[in-house]
């Protein structure tokens, strides 16, 4: 009798373990194969953080959307194209006696980048600034408070964090800001590329960068190559950070060992006249 009971229990554990697993495969299906409006909307406004994938090196990587989907929002991570152009960009959070080191290895190959600038890094670096404008590269909006940008629900309150900066800027230069923008942190969502569409803003991610933004912890000359050079490819956009001590020692020679690959530097300008 006993032996019988554990049977039918066992039997009945069964029947209930397979329909559960038939409802949750059921409900599966029903949200993958056909999501509702509600849920197609949400997950388009769902912040992302920027991140990129190397299925092999040398070549463009797998970003987290299409060079033509990013397109139609004036976005890029990269060119698609098979010249060895390379567009280096620059994020400037804030100072601390790198720049004019990176400056000088610009200067000298004739390189042309972009530097992304918070607000902070403006007021307290004008001449800095001014010394980038005067020696033809360009200076792009990184907003005034480097916040999470997607997470800001207003089209008003994103242009306030950019126009600050805009504003400085002409006080200080003279000019207007070229219409350049990056996220802070790689943060983003649909609606926030839409925003900044609106307000005539080309926005720009990247196709190669490594971690070179602790201060206290600096990755060595070999490891920077190791990335620099293994994971270039054409019609990169390359993202490194003013604050690294390790970019300003070795960027004079990263140009060179590029040239020397093929690679020449280009302005963003070049990018937004041939992709959009």
């Amino acid at each position: 009798m006993k032996h019988r009971l554990n049977l039918k229990k066992a039997a009945l554990l069964l029947l209930l373990f397979v329909a559960a697993y038939c409802v949750g495969t059921g409900i599966g299906i029903l949200f993958s194969s056909n999501p509702s409006k509600e849920t197609q909307e949400t997950s388009a406004q769902a912040s992302e953080n920027w991140g990129l994938s190397f299925p092999k090196e040398g070549e463009r990587p797998i970003g987290n959307a299409e060079i033509s989907e990013l397109s139609t929002l004036n976005a890029a991570y990269c060119q698609d194209t098979k010249e060895k152009v390379i567009y280096l960009t620059f994020d400037c959070g804030y100072e601390n006696g790198n720049s004019g080191q990176i400056l000088d290895a610009l200067k000298k190959h004739k390189a042309p980048a972009t530097f992304f600038i918070v607000g902070t890094f403006l007021r307290d670096n004008p001449e800095i600034v001014k010394r980038m404008i005067t020696e033809g590269h360009t200076v792009g909006n990184h907003t005034w408070h480097h916040p999470d940008m997607s997470a800001i629900s207003t089209e008003d309150s994103f242009h306030e964090e950019l126009e600050s900066v805009e504003t400085l800027f002409e006080k200080t230069t003279g000019k207007k800001m070229s219409p350049y923008y990056r996220p802070p942190q790689g943060k983003f969502s649909t609606r926030n590329l839409e925003m900044a569409k609106n307000l005539g803003y080309y926005t720009f991610f990247w196709s190669l960068a490594y971690v070179d933004w602790y201060e206290n912890d600096q990755p060595s000359k070999e490891e920077a190559f190791e990335k620099l050079l293994g994971r270039i490819h054409p019609g990169a956009i390359v993202l490194l950070h003013n604050t690294s001590s390790t970019n300003a020692q070795i960027l004079d020679e990263l140009l060179t060992k590029w040239e020397q690959m093929g690679y020449h530097i280009a302005p963003l300008s070049n990018l937004v006249e041939t992709q959009f």
